[in-house]
């Protein structure tokens, strides 16, 4: 559990995010500024009293008066992040109410606890007390039985009541079977709320590993918002102990509930022993009754036998020895009504003894009721406040939705990365020119900037959202791009794209290598990162669709990979005969006629869906590359979820794309169908750039149409999309003419500005200047 000064600390980090430095601030000009805590002043007047104002202000979009309107912007988000630390400030003081209402539980606990521990002590004595009893009144029943059983000269009435005995026990085996069945019931309910607990838990765990990489994705941008994602995961630390008391709680109540359904199953049985000492005591009533009746015949014959002893007297004057067998008679027959009287009043006794202690156990009866109808009220209360945290659960994934989405329209809706190949051992690259690429090592560059040397004279700099150099593994490349795979799961277009010359490294970036394990590329990372978060989302209610589709576009004409037909089957020819048509509905997605589409549950079937494609793309060899990607491959997984509990749909699309290589024709020495296809590449790369322009200078006019890939790609380059851009480069000194022309093509995408504003990109490079054609 989380002690008072774990969340002190907590405040004190919030405290110092809020009062941090302020951002319009330089140099000793900052450090002389003392920040202000005013709520009033940092938040622009802002105040926040609901989840609404919250949302509105995420929803906020900041504007410019143009494009290179940068102080503008810088005031705009400086005014944000005010803003922000207002809103910081109202989620400190509704944890100040949570802190306070998670004392106040813990000492209702501990009341209770208490409370609890008492009445256990007290049901066990009253059980053993009822026990105790119930023995007592056993042994006087077969007591009184064996002495009807000697006194009684019929035994009808013995037989009957062994039958209406059986009876009773039939009746109390029939209770026993539906308690047995409430019992398994109230199991099953425990049960039921243990599996609600564990989807809790593993809901909570999944939140804060999420919470953590996010923090370590920010890390690199601003201290902040480091800071600010240490806080969250405290305060989600604390989140977890608190569920774990409710969980203990909980199970002290089961535990308590079986221990009064076991109390009330001892009073419905001393119940039924009540009745069945009623009945005795009507039949030692009824016999009490009879004994009397032979008592007053026996003293009837008495008087008479002794006004026959004065007759016998007066008129036979019979002997002594007669009259003292007389006496002897009357004698016995006094004794005999004497000991009858000492039975009567014995019964009596018994009977009041037991109307007592049939009392005592109405009592105890009544009590136990009262103490279950306070328990199941606490019960009731306590699964109250369980819904209220499974609905603050349902509402913090949809804020987590939504600052998630916020964060990556904040880096922006089109991102570039790039990447160095590592230099092949069969290539020699230790030529008397040194090191082609370095990288610069100053704090503003340091994992974003990269310098090209063209001829160890001209010296080319250029900066991107994250460079990658070549001891760069894959698991360090996905780890920049797992967040954006995850916003396909949330429900939007992804698309993810390798740029770069041929033989630069696109198709292992993305595809990788089977083994080792290690060498996987992005494609099979992304998709077993995606049906591993699916699953996890089943506890929660969400249910997932997942259909793939692979084709390439060859010579500006589309080629279904995964179609029974591909060449070297027997339905080849009638599969080169189809036209593959693109359409876009009015929902925003694509549909490629004709073009075979997979319903995959597991990552087994998908990447055999992989090989088969690979070993149908179409390749070639020339003067640059051995095995040079001739067509553009793309790998789209349409996600459909539904979670039926709160009626939610979301609909995705993660595009995953290995572009053909780019090159110049005079390097390539392509001939034949080698130029042909060349210009078709180079063609549908210039109109890719054409369109990204377009949409960044927001022309009446985009030109899709231009190329086949340009208009598959329609839906995900605008909007709300995600759009990233990887740019591979080589890193030989024979290869810097390229590099530098597709790090230049990478750079003014970078550049651009695409659905929201987003910080400003750098493209540094010499007065000399070289244009390749």
């Amino acid at each position: 559990m989380v002690g008072p000064a774990t969340n002190l600390r907590a405040r004190q980090v919030l405290s110092t995010v809020n009062a941090g430095p302020n951002p319009g601030g330089h140099g000793d000009h900052a450090a002389g500024t003392a920040p202000s805590s005013d709520a009033g002043s940092n938040g622009g007047g802002i105040e926040f009293g609901s989840r609404e104002d919250v949302e509105r202000l995420l929803g906020e979009k900041m504007k410019g008066k143009n494009k290179n309107d940068y102080k503008g912007k810088s005031e705009q988000m400086i005014e944000y992040i005010k803003k922000l630390r207002t809103c910081i400030r109202w989620f400190m003081e509704l944890e100040d109410g949570y802190m306070a209402e998670q004392e106040k539980l813990r000492n209702m606990l501990d009341s209770e606890e208490k409370r609890h521990a008492d009445i256990e002590a007290e049901m066990r004595a009253k059980v053993e007390e009822l026990t105790t009893i119930i023995q007592e009144l056993q042994s006087q029943h077969a007591s009184l039985q064996e002495s009807i059983r000697k006194e009684e000269a019929d035994k009808s009435a013995a037989i009957k009541s062994h039958e209406e005995e059986r009876e009773a026990r039939v009746a109390a085996e029939n209770l026993l079977a539906t308690m047995s069945e409430e019992l398994e019931r109230v199991n099953q309910e425990a049960r039921h709320f243990s599996d609600q607990l564990k989807m809790i838990q593993e809901t909570n765990k999944r939140l804060q590993e999420y919470n953590t990489s996010l923090q370590q994705y920010n890390s690199s941008l601003q201290a902040e918002a480091r800071k600010n994602g240490e806080t969250m995961s405290k305060l989600q630390k604390e989140k977890n102990a608190m569920m774990e008391t409710l969980t203990g709680l909980r199970d002290h109540t089961n535990s308590l509930k079986i221990q009064l359904d076991s109390s009330r199953s001892s009073q419905q049985e001393a119940i039924k022993q009540k009745e069945e000492l009623m009945k005795e005591v009507g039949c030692l009533r009824s016999e009490l009754h009879q004994v009397r009746d032979e008592r007053d015949h026996t003293l009837a014959q008495v008087q008479s036998l002794s006004v026959e002893l004065v007759n016998y007297k007066e008129i036979t004057g019979k002997s002594s020895k007669d009259l003292d067998s007389i006496r002897i008679k009357t004698t016995a027959l006094e004794e005999t009504c004497s000991s009858q009287r000492e039975q009567i009043q014995v019964l009596q006794h018994q009977l009041a003894a037991a109307n007592e202690k049939l009392k005592r156990a109405d009592l105890t009866a009544i009590e136990t009721m009262t103490e279950y109808e306070g328990q199941k009220k606490t019960v009731k209360d306590l699964q109250e406040r369980l819904a209220d945290a499974e609905f603050q659960i349902l509402e913090a994934e949809k804020l987590r939705k939504k600052l998630h989405n916020t964060i990556l329209e904040l880096k922006g809706n089109i991102r570039v990365f790039c990447r160095v190949r590592p230099v092949l051992s069969d290539v020699d690259c230790s030529g008397t020119e040194g090191p082609v690429v370095s990288y610069p090592t100053s704090v503003e560059f340091l994992g974003r900037g990269i310098d090209l040397m063209h001829n160890a004279v001209q010296k080319y700099s250029f900066t991107f959202d994250k460079v990658f150099n070549h001891e760069a593994s894959q698991e360090d490349v996905f780890v920049e791009i797992s967040q954006l795979v995850q916003s396909a799961l949330d429900g939007y277009k992804v698309c993810i794209f390798a740029y770069g010359q041929t033989g630069s490294g696109k198709t292992y970036t993305m595809m990788g290598k089977p083994e080792p394990l290690e060498q996987k590329g992005l494609i099979p990372r992304s998709l077993e990162q995606i049906f591993q978060t699916s699953q996890l989302l089943q506890s929660q209610g969400w249910k997932y669709k997942m259909q793939a589709s692979m084709l390439e576009i060859y010579n500006e004409t589309i080629r279904d990979l995964l179609s029974p037909g591909r060449p070297g089957s027997f339905d080849a020819n009638a599969a080169l005969s189809k036209q593959y048509a693109i359409k876009h509905d009015p929902n925003g997605n694509t549909h490629v006629s004709d073009l075979t589409i997979v319903d995959v549950c597991s990552i087994k079937e998908v990447s055999f869906l992989l090989q088969q494609a690979a070993q149908s793309r179409s390749v070639g060899k020339t003067q640059m590359n051995e095995q040079s990607s001739r067509s553009h491959f793309v790998f789209t997984l349409r996600i459909t979820g539904v979670n039926e509990s709160t009626e939610q749909q979301v609909q995705g699309v993660l595009n995953l794309i290995d572009l053909a290589g780019s090159e110049r024709l005079a390097k390539s020495g392509s001939t034949g169908d080698r130029l042909k296809e060349t210009q078709a590449i180079n063609k549908s790369l210039s109109a890719l750039s054409d369109v990204i322009f377009s949409i960044a200078k927001k022309e009446d006019h985009v030109p899709f149409r231009n190329s086949k890939l340009t208009y598959l790609l329609q839906p995900c380059l605008g909007g709300d999309s995600k759009t990233l851009m990887f740019v591979n480069i080589s890193p030989e000194s024979s290869s810097v003419g390229e590099s530098i022309c597709s790090l230049r093509f990478a750079a003014r995408v970078n550049s651009c500005e695409i659905g929201i504003p987003r910080r400003q990109t750098q493209m540094r490079y010499s007065d000399s200047r070289l244009s390749y054609g």
